[in-house]
């Protein structure tokens, strides 16, 4: 069981102390604070910052990417609304593509992005842990895409990744009715991968980002890529052609070493 976690207090790196989403890297492992008070409202500029936090982690040779709140009630309760609707037509579809964006670059990185989870993720917020590899929940956290009940429909992936991870029937149930779930039934239905007490939730989500900020960045590109394809053949021939390229690299002979030689390996993404 991992120790309680110490009170939350980010420790953004220079040039994201003000930042809407505050970085804050820690060696192979980074946080990408959300801190835009009240609810981490998914504004425009929100997305902008959570983007340029992206952009630095890739170029500090960042692994593994814990998306975590300053805000320790809730994670996100969604896209800004009010912000959303005082755009023209353009700058809508550039906000919802910009985001689309990000969070496909997301699941197309070497980089293991985790959703840290408590209390509220509403929406957009929802969408955003979901486009994470893994997202660990705090007891206290409620999932949901309440859209339907503004009459409108989920804008950041979540028609298209809730069928993924919780299967289309479920999907469809929660996309239409709206209304949220908690941590441990998000747990069985695949949407959260692990339940933790709220005050262990930082801690538990950092130790497993060191873990997996540790494997071979080549090897997590490559099972990201292809995981979960909708056709078996087809996603068979990815798999062979992905341990092909990898088995060949200079990551896998250190991984091999590593083991015949009972140490530790050290990738190095070659």
């Amino acid at each position: 069981m991992s120790a309680a976690d110490p009170p939350i207090v980010p420790r953004p790196d220079a040039g994201f102390e003000n930042a809407l989403v505050k970085l804050e890297t820690r060696g192979r492992v980074a946080i990408a604070w959300l801190d835009h008070p009240p609810a981490n409202a998914l504004s425009p500029d929100a997305v902008g910052a959570l983007g340029r936090a992206w952009e630095a982690a890739i170029g500090a040779d960042v692994r593994a990417l814990v998306i975590a709140s300053a805000n320790p009630r809730l994670f996100c309760a969604g896209a800004d609304i009010k912000a959303f609707t005082g755009l023209d037509e353009a700058a809508s579809r550039a906000y919802v593509a910009g985001m689309h964006e990000l969070l496909r670059a997301f699941e197309r990185s070497s980089i293991v992005t985790l959703a840290a989870v408590k209390g509220l993720a509403l929406g957009g917020g929802c969408e955003l842990a979901m486009a994470c590899d893994l997202r660990i929940a705090a007891a206290s956290a409620r999932f949901g895409q309440p859209e339907i009940k503004l009459g409108i429909v989920p804008g950041f992936g979540g028609t298209q990744r809730l069928p993924q991870l919780v299967g289309p029937a479920k999907a469809l149930e929660l996309n239409l009715l709206g209304d949220p779930i908690g941590a441990e039934e998000a747990r069985a239905l695949g949407l959260a991968n692990r339940v933790v007490p709220d005050e262990e939730l930082l801690s538990t989500t950092l130790a497993l980002a060191e873990t997996l900020a540790a494997q071979a960045p080549l090897a997590v590109a490559a099972i990201k890529r292809v995981s979960g394809h909708s056709d078996l053949d087809e996603g068979i021939a990815s798999e062979q052609t992905a341990f092909a390229d990898v088995f060949h690299s200079a990551d896998a002979r250190e991984g091999i070493a590593a083991f015949l030689e009972k140490r530790a390996p050290d990738f190095q993404g070659r």
